[in-house]
């Protein structure tokens, strides 16, 4: 449930997901489809189109009070989704009308006719809703009819590709406050099943995809599908105070806020629907001077998500052994947090990254870094190489000979950290379990180490900053804040926990987060060897 918290503020499942325990041990017909794995941990497998009919039903059934049939052939919609839906249509209507009833199209309902059931049962909403496929038209008239919602709820048949043009022929000249529409999303059967229509670093889809042909396929995909929309509603026009669809992929929301534009539609916005691992966007417009445009979402919302700071402890025996060679060679630091603060300063010194102290609490001491080459990884490497180097030199005969053959003594490099691990960011990770931070789909965009992209989508290889390494000394800034290239900031934080040390690395800003991982780990590690090696 990556993106739970990206949900509607309203969404009921925002701050409490299902609890699929409770509900199963409630309605006998999903228990049967619920697991349980060694760690007791109940859960549900998404890619069986009866298990997720099951919940669908249930959670109906359980939260609104409806009890709906839906074949498996066709559409199953998923709850928490559709209801950021609805949430967002209160958005866009909220401001409207005197208090009068409000009235909505749903263009194809599906088999499950949830819009029209969702907002009836919790708005009082009345509902035109139009379908062409006549499996899907005759459940949605069933399961409006068993909730006792007809007076609410008008299920129509209406002809292939009609959309609202033709629904509302022999509608009278009434207003509707809203049209909402989930398009069918793929041109063919290749984008259906992900063949052309999926990034291939991307995972592959963690549900299910069900549904019928109408409901999935249309001429040209969903773009074109909302392109006539638009067409029907530049002729309609105040007779529908909001138009608005749903939209699967991110790709279409720019071309149709262009041909708005281009038809000089005065009021347009779109959101996106956050749930589980997946993303959803909606576009809207109005004709009207008077409508209420809700502000889209913030375009730095994922930077503006908080983030774990990588860290690592100094434990009591490390701070003894670190605290011992320290005392041999200069006075002793007064406390164990002023010892790591000062030894880290040494090394991001040897490491020429750029560093000074900045205020902090009482408690603690902090650092604020600013890397402009990566100087860190593969110190080991060149350090096998140069000794490769050594020993592939002529030495001098055993009988005492020219001495000018004997390699002078070279100074060894004065870290040596395990860059494979560094390279890897395998020990120190954001979310400490060893992993990469991955972003979401349909968005959430996964990073990578190798060739990792940063967030403005351009690729960025962890070795590449290798070529900075030679810049000349003179070149470089005199401190972190003089740096005008960067690889990346963050601040440093060292405080006391119970007698051992902590290390938070917070990220603010650059090209790459894996950066500041390697660093993290070269830290770690350095710092470990330098205890426990002899004196």
């Amino acid at each position: 449930m990556a993106l739970n918290k990206s949900m509607h503020p309203r969404n009921r499942y925002k701050d409490k997901p299902p609890d699929f325990a409770y509900l199963a041990s409630k309605y006998p017909e999903f228990q049967q489809h619920v697991h349980t794995n060694l760690t007791g941990r109940v859960g549900l497998n998404f890619k069986d189109p009866e298990a997720v009919r099951a919940l669908t039903c249930t959670l109906l059934k359980e939260d609104f009070g409806l009890t709906i049939e839906i074949p498996l052939e066709r559409l199953i919609p998923t709850v928490p989704l559709r209801l950021n839906y609805i949430h967002w249509v209160e958005d866009l209507i909220g401001g409207a009308g005197d208090g009068a009833p409000r009235r909505g199209i749903d263009i194809g309902t599906g088999a499950s006719c949830i819009y029209p059931l969702l907002g009836a049962t919790m708005n009082g909403w009345f509902f035109l809703a139009t379908e062409v496929d006549d499996i899907c038209f005759n459940y949605a008239k069933k399961n409006v009819e068993q909730n006792g919602l007809s007076d609410l709820i008008k299920v129509v048949k209406v002809p292939q590709k009609t959309l609202l043009m033709d629904a509302l022929k022999e509608e009278s000249a009434m207003v509707y406050d809203f049209c909402m529409c989930n398009p069918p999303f793929f041109a063919n059967q290749l984008e259906a099943k992900g063949v052309n229509s999926r990034n291939a670093h991307r995972p592959p889809p963690s549900s299910v995809n069900t549904g019928g042909v109408t409901e999935i396929m249309a001429e040209g995909g969903e773009l074109e599908f909302v392109k006539r929309i638009i067409h029907d509603s530049l002729q309609l026009k105040k007779r529908l105070r909001w138009y608005s669809c749903m939209l699967g992929k991110k790709c279409s929301l720019t071309p149709l806020k262009e041909e708005l534009r281009k038809q000089g539609v005065p009021k347009v916005t779109h959101t996106e629907f956050c749930q589980g691992r997946t993303m959803r966007w909606a576009l809207a417009w109005s004709f009207y001077d008077d409508v209420t445009v809700p502000s889209p979402p913030s375009k730095k919302r994922k930077l503006e998500k908080v983030r774990k700071p990588l860290s690592f402890m100094v434990l009591q025996p490390t701070l003894k052994l670190l605290q011992a060679k320290v005392s041999e060679t200069s006075s002793p630091a007064h406390s164990s947090v002023e010892l790591i603060t000062t030894w880290m300063e040494k090394t991001l010194t040897e490491l020429r990254v750029l560093h000074k102290r900045v205020p902090s609490g009482t408690a603690e001491l902090s650092l604020f870094l600013t890397a402009v080459e990566n100087s860190w990884i593969h110190i080991r490497q060149r350090r096998r190489d140069h000794g490769r180097q050594l020993r592939e030199l002529p030495r001098a005969p055993p009988d005492g000979g020219s001495a000018a053959l004997q390699p002078a003594e070279t100074a060894q490099p004065a870290q040596d950290a395990d860059t494979h691990a560094a390279a890897q960011g395998s020990e120190v990770t954001e979310s400490g379990e060893g992993a990469a931070e991955s972003q979401g789909s349909e968005g959430k965009e996964g990073d990578s180490i190798p060739g990792q992209e940063h967030e403005s989508g351009v690729a960025v290889s962890s070795t590449a900053p290798a070529t900075q390494e030679a810049a000349p000394a003179a070149a470089r800034p005199s401190s972190p804040g003089a740096a005008q290239h960067f690889l990346f900031k963050c601040l440093v934080k060292t405080q006391e926990s119970e007698g051992d040390v902590s290390v938070e690395m917070h990220w603010v800003e650059g090209q790459n987060r894996d950066l500041m991982n390697q660093l993290c780990t070269y830290l770690k590690n350095t710092l470990h060897r330098q205890a426990s090696s002899p004196p």
